[in-house]
């Protein structure tokens, strides 16, 4: 099961969390961990209504307080202030879905009045040990009288990172793995499908990159990697996600808005399986294209600038497929469609006028 965590915690936190310390979850603790059953039993002070966590954490201590953003019903920004005042000691962990990262991110980032709204989070779900790692160590709890502590083996807080990067991270550019990719676009697929919203995929990759491996060496191909990405990365919005998913191969996960505020009826209705392809995805993908064509590759001596040139499919949710291997399949075929034309083009499928710069 993928989990992910981009930690804040130092160790001298991390330590601090004492094992016989008390631990505080709200939410639906069946939307965050694997093992619900597990989190029951040991001794969490569960509370499923925010309402009521924000009053016990006002009159007892508590080490770590965990928030399960899935399915809660409150505005959670004015929530997280109250918890905060109500516990101002307590490590608050955000427990989120994949696709609540990007909102999660920036309340992790976030301050009301020089505090933070949150000093974590974890992607899940995730196993109860799993978290207990992370912040510490297990609850105490009470059998028959007897104060009884279970202490989790702890990794160090770098091993954790470095095994989570190698599952969920390429380590040439910094981009999310192909594994990353495949599991964010089922999940964020199937949010779409509930919401009504649209989900667009594009596949892309470096036109004759075997000539720049072959010609000038892989470590000069690498650097073309590692470039294409960032710019990649910069052409696209905070919530979008890019990955590489093999070789020269890359794909981007075109969304909409978590932090957006609701479509009115009429809209979300012109937004439905007729609706034409996103005009955000294709803005962006022409807007990569001309970034790349200006960009310099000073490894490539003076004729470097603008020498590199991409072939992409773009595929849209639920026009062009309604699961995460029909999108990829159908973006691939594109891909190879923009190739046989003639490569340095991003191709859409079902269109009559299939290439994006055909688009007004």
């Amino acid at each position: 099961m993928l989990c992910l965590r981009f930690s804040r915690m130092t160790d001298e936190n991390l330590n601090a969390v004492s094992s016989e310390r008390r631990i505080l979850l709200t939410g639906d603790v069946s939307r965050a961990f694997s093992d619900a059953d597990d989190v029951r039993l040991s001794g969490c002070e569960i509370q499923p209504n925010m309402l009521d966590a924000i009053d016990i954490a006002a009159r007892e201590d508590f080490a770590v307080i965990g928030v399960v953003m899935a399915g809660s019903s409150v505005k959670l920004i004015p929530a997280l202030r109250a918890l905060r005042k109500a516990n101002s000691d307590a490590r608050i962990i955000l427990l989120v879905q994949m696709q609540e990262e990007p909102a999660a991110m920036q309340i992790v980032g976030a301050t009301s009045n020089g505090t933070s709204l949150a000093d974590d989070y974890l992607i899940c779900p995730i196993r109860a040990d799993r978290f207990y790692e992370f912040v510490g160590g297990a609850p105490a709890r009470e059998e028959k009288g007897v104060s009884v502590s279970t202490v989790v083996d702890k990794l160090t807080d770098a091993k954790i990172r470095q095994l989570e990067k190698l599952a969920t991270e390429d380590d040439l550019t910094g981009l999310k793995s192909r594994r990353y990719m495949w599991e964010f676009a089922r999940q964020i697929i199937e949010r779409a499908r509930k919401k009504n919203e649209r989900v667009t995929l594009l596949i892309f990759d470096i036109d004759n990159f075997k000539h720049y491996n072959d010609v000038y060496g892989h470590s000069v191909g690498d650097e073309i990697l590692k470039q294409a990405a960032v710019l990649m990365r910069r052409c696209c919005r905070g919530h979008d996600v890019v990955g590489r998913i093999g070789g020269d191969e890359f794909a981007a996960i075109f969304w909409d808005d978590p932090q957006r505020k609701a479509l009115k009826k009429e809209e979300a209705e012109r937004r439905s399986a007729l609706a034409e392809h996103p005009k955000e995805a294709i803005f962006i993908a022409k807007r990569f294209i001309k970034e790349l064509g200006k960009t310099e590759l000073h490894l490539l001596g003076p004729k470097g600038k603008g020498v590199l040139t991409i072939s992409g499919g773009l595929a849209s949710f639920p026009r062009d497929g309604s699961t995460m291997a029909e999108l990829f399949t159908q973006a691939d075929t594109a891909l190879l469609e923009a190739k046989r034309s003639g490569k340095n083009r991003i191709y859409l499928v079902g269109e009559q006028q299939s290439d994006i710069a055909d688009v007004e």
